[in-house]
């Protein structure tokens, strides 16, 4: 019997739904991109926080039934449901590495590159120099950890990669540049040669409009 489509809910210039979609296509899992406009407030509209996602945002899927939201959540049970142990340590050391970075992904990258981004991007009306500053800081420790081990937690990749290569790998857009960091770089270009790799819509604004 085949897999139905996991529905997903999302914004296509979004990095956290993007987060899923790539997701989803490195487990060469059927789905389905349902377009929520966030330019229009999609995701603040009462069917969809009364039937898809209570905080108002995307990503958020639909497992023949099972609704969930929050892109890490979604990572963790893509990978415990259909990775075959391939995205996520089964051991308690590499699950709490996995978790470190899934961590900072909700906090560093966020404020970092992603809301550097937010800004150049959407228009958003935050201190981009801090959001600057932030990024630089966190790309010199990923760049400490990958010159430790291919990956963010050891030879092969997790989902902590996938929560993090987005942003990273836009970080441009918002301004941040990602010159000064070679391992970053190869590490970005060894996801983007994983199987089933699907990228992220670029647009050409801050430093990629050079």
């Amino acid at each position: 019997m085949s897999q139905p489509a996991i529905k997903l809910y999302g914004f296509p210039l979004s990095g956290h739904s993007h987060r899923v979609e790539l997701m989803l296509s490195l487990l060469s899992l059927p789905s389905e991109f349902i377009l929520v406009d966030l330019k229009q407030g999609a995701h603040k509209t009462a069917e969809f926080v009364d039937t898809i996602n209570p905080f108002g945002q995307v990503p958020a899927i639909d497992d023949n039934g099972t609704v969930l939201a929050d892109s890490n959540a979604i990572l963790l049970y893509l990978a415990s449901k259909y990775g075959n142990g391939q995205w996520l340590p089964s051991d308690p050391l590499g699950q709490a590495r996995v978790q470190r970075w899934l961590s900072a992904a909700a906090g560093q990258l966020h404020a970092g590159p992603a809301t550097a981004r937010l800004a150049v991007v959407f228009g958003a009306d935050v201190d981009t120099v801090a959001a600057i500053s932030r990024s630089h800081a966190l790309l010199q420790l990923v760049e400490q950890q990958l010159g430790q081990s291919r990956f963010l937690v050891g030879e092969q990749p997790s989902i902590a990669d996938i929560a993090f290569y987005t942003y990273v790998a836009h970080a441009p857009e918002g301004n941040v540049s990602l010159a000064d960091y070679p391992q970053v770089r190869a590490w970005l270009a060894s996801i983007e040669a994983l199987p089933g790799f699907v990228g992220m819509p670029r647009t050409a604004v801050g430093l990629q409009s050079q």
